[in-house]
């Protein structure tokens, strides 16, 4: 009555459906190979895990835009569309965008040389672009980093000008630990000492802690300081248990930690 032709709609809908039913399939298979992939070669290449997330996220990104393109491309053709004049108008607009787009241009030539120096991997604890985190995923125009808080950062890479990656290599565990003026140091050395050998055998530790001595001269008390060398991510938990040790160790040989006292003088008439 309204003059549709069943077959002709079906024959027009049917590539439709395949090409939508492929997607369906390829998306998920694709990330399932590259993932696959990435771990072989990981395992071949000797890869660290953080770099091999790294490049699994970067592989996985390019393949669902690429995916993405050639869905669109390949819809227009099954519609009768002439696919010429969209690319020479994309041309044109990519173009007039690239003008003010530099800004984007920017984010991904810093994201490619960041990959390419290998600054930044998946798991590092860095301080980049003004915030510190935990790098969650790093993409050719923003990389995420988590904050301490749970807050996650979306950082164009065009504001990473400088990177401070506090993950490579062994991390320091730093504590200072202050005595009153009136403790004999050597003694206490002596005890923050002992206690500190507690921790020879912990495994987050790869050196130390020793205390190197008198650290500075505070205003009511003398701070001595405690160095050790351990494996990345767990210089704080280590140094959270070396100042309970130092603190029960100098509660038990009696040596007094100053904590500030308030001195209230009342003045009567005569």
């Amino acid at each position: 009555m309204f003059g549709f032709d069943l077959n002709d709609i079906m024959a027009k809908l049917m590539p439709i459906g395949v090409l939508i039913l492929v997607f369906i399939i390829l998306a998920p298979l694709g990330r399932k190979i590259i993932s696959s992939m990435m771990n072989q070669v990981g395992k071949n290449q000797k890869l660290h895990e953080g770099r091999k997330k790294t490049l699994e996220k970067l592989l996985l990104n390019i393949y669902t835009y690429a995916l993405l393109i050639f869905f669109t491309l390949s819809l227009l053709g099954m519609l009768n569309m002439d696919i010429t004049p969209f690319l020479a108008g994309a041309g044109i607009i990519g173009l007039a965008i690239g003008f003010g787009a530099q800004g984007l241009v920017s984010d991904i030539v810093t994201g490619f040389f960041i990959l390419l120096e290998k600054q930044i991997d998946v798991d590092d604890y860095v301080t980049a672009g003004g915030v510190s985190g935990i790098v969650e995923e790093l993409g050719l125009r923003t990389t995420q980093i988590r904050g301490f808080d749970g807050t996650l950062h979306y950082v164009p890479n065009r504001n990473i000008s400088n990177v401070e990656n506090h993950t490579r290599g062994n991390m320091r565990a730093l504590v200072d630990i202050g005595i009153a003026y009136d403790e004999n140091i050597d003694e206490a050395i002596s005890v923050l000492q002992q206690a500190c050998d507690l921790f020879r055998e912990d495994e987050r530790v790869k050196e130390g802690p020793d205390v190197i001595g008198v650290q500075s001269l505070g205003s009511s008390d003398v701070v001595l300081r405690i160095i050790a060398q351990t494996e990345k991510m767990e210089q704080f938990g280590v140094e959270r248990d070396i100042r309970k040790a130092c603190k029960e160790a100098l509660d038990q040989a009696e040596i007094e930690i100053p904590f500030p006292h308030q001195v209230y003088i009342e003045k009567k008439d005569a």
